[in-house]
């Protein structure tokens, strides 16, 4: 693998994971912040909840804007507002400014998932494209690997409010290799041709494609079963299991550390059975695991050894079904590859967003209920495989 691929794929990462690493490096807080401010478990969660759903609608703007100025320029706008918005966070005196600014944050953060994706598609296809975007995912899993971590620590030391400043410095890292380190993937000519009709076109194309929407429902559905525990588990495993937030940063990294490693494997695997194949017998064993262990969970066993080993399974097929989704519902769309990837991107986190509203609903302070919303997620995802491509793979097979 030359070391050009390696670089690019190590930028884009970084740039993906500038968002994210605003969630998992502040997990850790999210009870002491809470205390701090005086709220309780389900207003605390609505700073997760207001990040996720400007998220999801920012993203329907990058996408268009980086087909019609560049790529670049949209990331250092996105950026820049995440880095203004972070500084916000951390001066909050209330539940509500902190809301407020998180809302902001996720507009800013929205910028570094779409593009970077389109910019896969920019330079690569296929088989290759996979082997990118693995390796951006590698880079991209070292967020909930070393952010809880990161963030315990921070938090250790410096509070809650420490955590927005780190990442307030890791925005700034990001916009000065986006200056230095990455070129232009998108040509003045390419752009000529883009505007807010051909957007609108592009998204009526995009909403007709039966492919495109299915492999985008499929990797929405697995991101959602990632996103409730996220969501539930500094509750579940700090305040229901007793770990301390130190503990709780070693078992949410384990299942990170599983997702990146089986994502290695995706650019040999398509390369040898295709990637079409490689995505169904995955979505099959990560829904299997995920449905076996709320089945367990809820029959009594539901020791914090049996979440977590049926976790770890199930995550390392998701390294699989993410990026292979992704690629192949991208491959028929390289002229509109940044409105793609925006729609693709809130369709994602719209997905989670209900997922993780529906599960919070049902929490009850145990690990039950967010059993239950992951392994959902997990067969959905799996029942829309079989009916859409799984059929299409078998009369394709019989002809």
């Amino acid at each position: 693998m030359t070391a050009p691929f390696f670089r690019i794929a190590l930028i884009l990462g970084l740039l993906s994971a500038i968002g994210p690493f605003a969630i998992d490096m502040y997990l850790p807080a999210l009870p002491s912040i809470g205390q701090d401010l005086h709220a309780d478990n389900n207003v605390t969660q609505l700073t997760l909840l207001a990040f996720f759903i400007s998220f999801a609608l920012a993203q329907l703007v990058y996408g268009p804007l980086s087909d019609m100025w560049g790529r670049k320029l949209p990331l250092y706008l996105g950026i820049g507002l995440f880095a203004v918005a972070s500084i916000g966070c951390a001066l909050a005196t209330d539940i509500e400014t902190l809301i407020a600014f998180r809302f902001v944050q996720g507009i800013g953060g929205a910028a570094g998932m779409v593009i970077p994706r389109a910019i896969v598609r920019d330079m690569h296809t296929g088989v290759q494209a996979a082997r990118l975007m693995s390796l951006l995912m590698l880079v991209f899993s070292i967020s909930p690997i070393l952010a809880p971590l990161t963030g315990s620590a921070v938090i250790e030391f410096y509070g809650w409010r420490g955590v927005f400043w780190a990442v307030t410095i890791a925005a700034f890292i990001g916009l000065v290799l986006l200056a230095t380190q990455l070129d232009e993937t998108r040509s003045a000519n390419e752009r000529s041709g883009s505007g807010l009709s051909s957007a609108m076109a592009a998204y009526r194309l995009l909403l007709t494609d039966r492919n495109f929407l299915t492999l985008t429902f499929i990797g929405g559905l697995g991101i959602s079963s990632f996103l409730v525990y996220l969501a539930n588990s500094p509750f579940v495993l700090i305040q229901h299991y007793g770990l301390t937030p130190t503990q709780y940063s070693f078992a949410f990294s384990i299942n990170a550390v599983s997702f990146f490693a089986v994502s290695q494997a995706t650019g040999w695997l398509g390369e040898r059975f295709g990637l079409v194949r490689v995505m169904r017998i995955a979505v099959s064993a990560y829904a299997l695991a995920m449905v076996v262990m709320a089945v367990v969970m809820a029959s009594g066993f539901n020791q914090l050894p049996v979440l977590a080993t049926f976790l770890f399974v199930g995550y390392g097929f998701l390294g699989l079904v993410i990026p292979t989704s992704a690629v192949l519902a991208l491959e028929d769309h390289g002229e509109i590859a940044g409105t793609a990837s925006s729609l693709m991107g809130t369709l994602h986190f719209v997905i989670a967003a209900v997922a993780m509203v529906i599960s919070s609903v049902f929490f009850d302070g145990t690990a039950v209920p967010m059993a239950a919303g992951i392994a959902l997620c997990a067969f959905s995802a799996f029942a829309l495989t079989q009916l859409t491509i799984g059929r299409r793979a078998a009369v394709a097979a019989a002809e």
